[in-house]
């Protein structure tokens, strides 16, 4: 059990997911209806951003949900994977069912 959630406990919902997911898997899922969300800054994200990506910054992500289709599949993503498996983590606990954390944008 890790320190985070001992402190705030498990608030995923049951059979929710987050996993890591390559390139070629974050392009399929893309190509079949995923949603695909670059959580860096908006100025990161207009010097280039993968193509269909919304921008969503995780430090303001938690605003921005009802953005998102929380019963679709959501991809992040962002420059080094840091951003993504946090914004991975909070979307889980905002009732998203099935997330795919890609991790450095380059993994693309």
């Amino acid at each position: 059990m890790s320190f985070l959630t001992k402190l705030f406990g498990n608030t995923a919902p049951a059979g929710a997911t987050s996993t890591r997911v390559d390139g070629s898997g974050a392009r399929a899922l893309v190509e079949a209806g995923a949603q695909l969300v670059d959580v860096r800054s908006p100025a990161e994200f207009r010097s280039g951003h993968i193509s269909g990506a919304i921008n969503l910054p995780v430090d303001r992500l938690g605003t921005m949900l009802s953005d998102l289709d929380p019963t679709g599949t959501v991809v992040v993503y962002c420059r080094s994977g840091g951003r993504s498996a946090s914004a991975a983590r909070l979307l889980l606990q905002h009732g998203f069912a099935d997330v795919k954390d890609l991790g450095p944008m380059s993994a693309w």
